[in-house]
């Protein structure tokens, strides 16, 4: 069973525990891809791996993985009858184009990663109901 997410909850969170909660929920978020997506393809690394290549990339792998799994996301929701517009590209688009609107792009980005797993776990735990 995936729980679905809150995108309020994961800033109100993460502003309180100064971003511990969000590593935790990024690393769960991943997780839960992972497990939706077996079968499609190669799965996405652990999000620990993302952090330290993040860190000696100067954060370019950030942008490779929010494309990688939106893309790994919009595959899954075609193939599973679940209607997902946003692909990797537009989460790309946002987390980098975005920024320069006040710094609010990755935040959309983020936004559209949380509400397209809702639609994929609700998805999922119907299927295994």
């Amino acid at each position: 069973m995936i729980k679905k997410r809150s995108f309020g909850l994961l800033i109100l969170l993460s502003i309180i525990t100064l971003g511990i909660y969000g590593i935790i929920f990024w690393y769960t978020f991943n997780e839960d891809v992972n497990k939706i997506c077996e079968g499609e393809g190669k799965p996405l690394p652990n999000y620990i791996i993302v952090i330290l290549l993040s860190i000696i990339t100067c954060g370019i792998y950030t942008f490779v993985w929010s494309y990688n799994i939106g893309d790994k996301m919009q595959r899954v929701g075609n193939r599973n009858s679940v209607i997902i517009s946003e692909g990797g590209s537009t989460i790309l688009l946002w987390m980098l184009i975005g920024s320069m609107l006040c710094g609010l792009g990755p935040f959309i980005g983020m936004y559209i990663l949380v509400k397209n797993m809702n639609l994929l776990a609700e998805n999922y735990n119907a299927k295994i109901a």
